[in-house]
């Protein structure tokens, strides 16, 4: 790829930021770094500004896919993923041996690239493809601003803190994980958060989903387990079901293996219990609105979903996926357990379980407030333009 620097002579104004994008393989890794290039975008037409930016993935690819719909050029570069196991020889495994093979390519095509596009800042939000992107940055003399999304270290991440000019976490206990080169690098942004969800409005969820059947003095929940929905999660609502709509109105978002199960399941409900009940397989722009309306969140524990509940003060129960990799879920849920901003259920999560601890939340608002003010407590709503703020500063730092 060759590609032309503005010239020296034309004003700043007009001037091009150039960004490489680098992360992927989960929209835990992918959508932090869109809504930071959105708001990057937004900064920079604000100063007259333009700016050019290259995503630099695995080919065929979740970032692929958004960096194409958000019309953003795309490179693919070859990479390598490690398999991680509780035993070591288990590492030594064909799988591993043949990507660990690949490393070499996929850091030659991410060096070519950097040097050709001749970026301003680098930023790497995580995903084996932004090691070979990250150490290429570091070799051709260009800014790298690393963002780790969850609590404790991505493989990823902790692979190029040492070669970070700047290194933005979402949570303070982050940074004595760092190496300690590193930690002097480290700036707390938080994990960004689309806007949208931030302006939701209550009143606007009941016409958006035909809520009319729901009981205005009782608080609603809401449960998730991701665009795909969690078939655990799913199950554990089911057997409580009867009991919870007796407390709540629930908006159910179930993805589609369960939604056929839970369609008969609420068929089969008094009716004066269905009318509370809003089954659906996927909640779309209507989502600022219906968590506007949220009192409790029932839910994963991804970075996503702990940036989103704590930017706008939600209580939750938080059911950690256990084969998340390094166990990072049960980490985030976790850390807000200890802090009172949240209550994790960790290890063999039952139906009793699950209906002890939403109980109290449904019986007691003070305790939902007090729940919902400590998880805003952690939020940090503005994590987007922090994380802006850090790349326009590692760029310039780069052109002095």
């Amino acid at each position: 790829m060759s590609v032309e620097r503005p010239s020296q002579q034309q004003p700043a104004s007009q001037v091009a930021l150039r960004l490489i994008v680098s992360g992927g393989g989960t929209g835990g890794h992918t959508y932090p770094a869109l809504t930071t290039v959105r708001a990057l975008r937004h900064r920079l037409a604000a100063e007259d500004r333009g700016l050019d930016v290259l995503w630099v993935g695995t080919a065929d690819s979740l970032e692929e896919r958004v960096a194409t719909g958000e019309g953003i050029a795309f490179a693919p570069v070859a990479t390598g993923k490690i398999r991680r196991s509780s035993n070591p020889l288990k590492m030594v495994s064909a799988a591993n041996v043949r990507d660990m093979g690949r490393v070499p390519l996929g850091a030659a095509q991410a060096r070519s690239i950097v040097s050709d596009f001749r970026p301003d800042v680098v930023l790497a939000t995580g995903g084996y493809v932004a090691v070979p992107v990250g150490l290429a940055a570091k070799m051709c003399g260009r800014p790298l601003v690393v963002h780790e999304q969850t609590v404790r270290l991505g493989l990823a991440n902790k692979a190029l803190a040492r070669v970070a000019a700047r290194f933005a976490v979402s949570s303070p206990s982050t940074i004595e994980l760092l190496p300690e080169s590193a930690r002097r690098t480290a700036v707390v942004t938080g994990n960004p958060v689309r806007p949208e969800l931030l302006t939701g409005h209550r009143d606007r969820a009941v016409p958006a989903l035909g809520l009319h059947g729901f009981d205005p003095s009782l608080p609603c929940v809401y449960i998730t387990g991701g665009a795909q929905g969690s078939v655990q999660i799913n199950t554990l609502i089911q057997e409580n079901l009867p009991w919870l709509l007796t407390h709540a109105n629930v908006i159910h978002q179930c993805g589609p293996v369960s939604l056929q199960t839970l369609r008969a399941v609420a068929a089969a409900l008094p009716p004066e219990l269905g009318a509370r009940y809003h089954l659906t397989e996927f909640v779309g722009p209507e989502l600022a609105d219906v968590l506007a309306l949220t009192d409790v969140v029932v839910s994963r524990s991804g970075a996503g979903t702990i940036a989103e509940i704590t930017a706008l003060g939600k209580a939750s129960v938080l059911i950690p996926l256990a084969s998340s990799a390094g166990n990072e879920q049960a980490h985030n849920a976790g850390h807000l357990d200890q802090a009172g901003a949240a209550i994790a259920l960790l290890g063999d999560v039952t139906a009793q379980r699950l209906q002890a601890a939403v109980a109290p939340l449904l019986a007691d608002p003070a305790l939902r407030d007090r729940i919902a003010e400590q998880a805003r407590a952690h939020g940090r709503p503005d994590a987007a333009e922090r994380l802006v703020d850090l790349l326009l500063a590692a760029a310039a730092g780069s052109a002095s």
